[in-house]
């Protein structure tokens, strides 16, 4: 048995969540991706581009790491909740390649800060806006598996497919009468 390395645990689930929630659009037509299924408008293309606010903010704003682009969903004038969904002219792969973007800028704050360096989230009531990236990184780790679950129930809605990933769908064999 190894010895645990902290940062690359972390890591690894964060890299976990970003999966599963990517697994759940493969497949889906572009109807799919972007229909709403929930009374609160949910759809998947609009988690996947949640998510990738969320890491923009909490791996580049947080820790004074700019990003070099401020998507529209991002920006102070976006609608609100406006990351929440895909607009007519933003396309899966625009969407899917932000979210690889932003995840290279976040797991490149990870390598070259150390576990305890200090972030300020803007966001947060003050008492609490001080983290640490470790911090940061079980606070996202949390959020993005939250929506990761959200993606499962909404794909399971749209054709059935349940599970973590495709290679390990973690459910037990049954038909619906099971």
């Amino acid at each position: 048995m190894t010895a645990s390395q902290p940062k690359a645990d972390l890591q690894h689930y964060l890299q976990s969540a970003r999966d599963a929630l990517l697994w759940k659009l493969e497949g889906l037509s572009e109807y799919d991706v972007r229909r709403p299924l929930t009374p609160t408008g949910t759809n998947l293309l609009g988690l996947v581009k949640h998510a990738a606010g969320v890491e923009l903010g909490y791996f580049g704003e947080t820790f004074r790491r700019p990003f070099g682009e401020t998507p529209p969903a991002y920006g102070d004038d976006a609608e609100e909740n406006q990351d929440m969904w895909a607009s007519a002219d933003e396309s899966r792969e625009d969407i899917l390649a932000l979210y690889r973007r932003v995840a290279e800028h976040a797991d490149a704050t990870i390598a070259e800060l150390p576990l305890d360096a200090v972030g300020h989230v803007r966001w947060w009531p003050d008492e609490r806006s001080r983290v640490t990236l470790h911090q940061i990184l079980v606070h996202v780790i949390s959020d993005l598996q939250r929506h990761a679950g959200h993606a499962d129930i909404v794909r399971e809605l749209i054709d059935g497919t349940v599970g973590l990933r495709s290679a390990a769908g973690n459910m037990p064999p049954g038909d619906r009468v099971w």
